[in-house]
């Protein structure tokens, strides 16, 4: 922290009516262990009482507030050969990052301990729990109701609410995110001073305040920073697009790590990828022009999915994967419902990330995403996409051309059973002849589509809308699920 900062946040706190369970003022040091057990109250105190952080301040009078100043110096004071900071911390359970400032307010030294709120459970000190009661320091056990409530709290803020950088100055925090890009993707016109570009960060939850400073937050720093290398846990995070040659991960051709904030980087991120794809000729009526062989919007969407739903506590990054006959999209995590229910159903472990994802215009309505990446499958006269769960990720696949005589038949099965939820979540059924102009079969060959729909059936993933039908000539169908 600075020492404006610093500065403030004494005045701040010499402002309160009294000690409380969160801060504690002190003239001089009595003991290295009176430091231990105060730290270990003022933790748990802050936990209880819901604040993100506890104060002990040397240099404060505690019954006046008054600032006096202290001849206290921790930084440099030892218990015995060791520093009294690293001694103090090898001796609490869990070992919180505490942070120790010390600075001069008119010409008075002050000592502060910046105590982080413990989470999931009580702090210890030298195998003790403490707790305030008042302005008193008294051992936690003797409280069970507090211990209780500290247990129970947890820490239940999501990922995207967690702080990707903490103590920020107003003029950093623009210095590390892109503004401009957040006003131009929700096209607002672009506030006269910092001040309005701070105030709309902090509505959104990209931002924090913290008394004097900001603390950036995982959702702020994932879509607009300028370089995510900058917040150290979100680094790994970055979308990585791997280009080989052919169908095997033998060779290849070129590679591309992202650094931008999802946002700030996505249009740039999807131009790159189709810019890689393959492409056939067409000719038209009177020019020649390339035609990617995979629909656009179904490379957006997947790879939008993919930054959305992945689980941000897994390790890992999003990958793009690109070969001669497919796409591979990656995710760390697996999904929270079964791949067969993608279509027709939606939960999102990042609600905010999403909601603000598609207020950019990054990413379709809720739940819609997945059924245009069918649909302009279908256009396209694609192999139906596939979605894989494995170990630890999920893997989105969408394949090259293939002519329906060279698809197997899970191939045949997979699009026969997207076909029939897509055309569920229209309101219409799928029928003999829907399934021949998705696939492109011939009336005469219907036969081949009833047989495609019969072995879809046999996997229990379509069923008849009308079982007690007597002819199969105007049968419809639709999903399991339905």
């Amino acid at each position: 922290m600075t020492i404006e900062q610093l500065e403030n946040l004494l005045l701040e706190l010499v402002k309160q009516p009294k000690e409380s369970e969160w801060v504690e003022f002190k003239h001089n040091n009595d003991s290295f262990e009176g430091i231990g057990k105060r730290i270990s109250a003022l933790s748990n105190g802050a936990c209880i009482h819901n604040q993100e952080y506890g104060y002990l301040v040397y240099g404060i009078e505690d019954d006046t507030h008054k600032i006096v100043g202290t001849k206290f110096t921790p930084n440099t004071a030892k218990k015995g050969k060791e520093e009294i900071e690293h001694w103090l911390a090898q001796r609490l359970n869990p070992r919180i990052d505490f942070e120790i400032e010390e600075f001069d307010y008119n010409g008075k030294h002050i000592a502060m301990f910046i105590i982080p709120a413990t989470h999931n459970q009580p702090v210890e000190f030298m195998h003790d729990a403490y707790v305030r009661v008042g302005s008193i320091t008294r051992n936690l056990q003797e409280f069970p109701e507090k211990a209780r409530k500290i247990w129970k709290k947890g820490d239940k803020t999501s990922f995207e609410e967690r702080f990707a950088m903490e103590k920020v100055a107003a003029d950093e925090v623009v210095n590390l995110l892109s503004s401009q890009s957040y006003f131009d993707m929700l096209e607002l016109p672009y506030p006269s001073d910092r001040a309005g570009v701070i105030e709309k960060f902090i509505s959104e939850k990209l931002i924090i305040k913290n008394r004097t400073s900001y603390n950036i937050t995982n959702l702020g720093a994932l879509l607009f920073a300028k370089d995510l290398n900058d917040f150290p846990t979100l680094k790994r995070k970055v979308v990585r697009v791997i280009v080989y040659d052919g169908k095997s991960k033998l060779k290849t051709t070129r590679e591309q790590i992202g650094k931008r904030g999802y946002a700030v980087g996505f249009l740039g991120l999807i131009n790159w990828v189709n810019g890689q794809l393959p492409k056939n000729e067409v000719i038209g009526k009177a020019l020649r022009k390339e035609v990617s062989m995979y629909p656009e919007i179904a490379v957006r969407e997947l790879v939008a999915n993919a930054l959305i739903h992945q689980d941000y506590e897994e390790k890992g990054f999003p990958m793009i994967e690109i070969y001669s006959d497919r796409i591979e999209i990656t995710n760390p995590g697996i999904p929270l419902i079964t791949p067969n229910r993608f279509i027709d159903e939606y939960q999102s472990r990042n609600d905010k990330l999403a909601d603000l994802m598609r207020r950019l215009g990054i990413c379709e309505e809720k739940g819609s995403g997945i059924d245009k990446v069918i649909d302009a499958a279908e256009a396209f006269q694609l192999p139906a996409p596939d979605f894989l769960v494995q170990q630890r990720h999920t893997k989105a696949i969408m394949y090259a051309y293939k002519d329906l005589n060279d698809m197997d038949k899970k191939d045949k099965v997979r699009a026969c059973y997207q076909h029939c939820c897509l055309r569920y979540v229209i309101n219409e059924k799928m029928t003999n002849q829907s399934l021949r102009e998705r696939f492109k079969i011939e009336k005469r060959n219907a036969a081949t589509a009833s047989r495609i729909i019969r072995d879809t059936i046999q996997q229990d993933l379509i069923k008849d809308d009308d079982p007690t039908t007597n002819t199969r000539k105007y049968a419809k169908y639709i999903p399991f699920w339905a």
